[in-house]
């Protein structure tokens, strides 16, 4: 997509996610309460989930750290369980065959001015 549709949240600077690095948290409000939706790269494309793990509903990360350490891997930093991060779906743990909720993610802008944006649905929206 090239246009910013009007409901699109800005959630930072596209050069702000790394491949395997730190992720960048958004608060949001979906059906089951208050949380946090996460944004990551890998392998060059961007990603966004809600931050609550297939098993037990807790988040995912220690202080913005999604990734295992080799950076192939999201981590639930509560009990170990693992997901692809291009597809979110659990790879290994509890959550076996469980789903992260994915968002819709669009990343676009000119040169220095590229960003990631959230496009809300499913009766998410932001909070704060």
């Amino acid at each position: 997509m090239t246009d910013t549709s009007p409901e699109a949240v800005r959630v930072c600077a596209a050069g702000d996610l790394t491949n395997g690095g730190l992720g960048v948290k958004v608060p949001i409000r979906d059906r089951l309460g208050e949380t946090t939706a996460f944004f990551i790269r890998y392998q060059d494309r961007v990603y966004g989930y809600v931050n609550r793990c297939a098993h037990v509903g807790v988040e995912l990360d220690w202080e913005n750290s999604f990734f295992t350490r080799a950076g192939d891997l999201i981590m639930c930093a509560r009990h170990g369980a693992t997901y692809a991060p291009d597809t979110g779906l659990c790879v290994g743990g509890p959550c076996r065959n469980g789903k992260l909720k994915a968002l819709s993610v669009q990343e676009h802008g000119e040169a220095a001015d590229q960003a990631v944006f959230w496009v809300p649905t499913d009766g998410m929206v932001p909070r704060g």
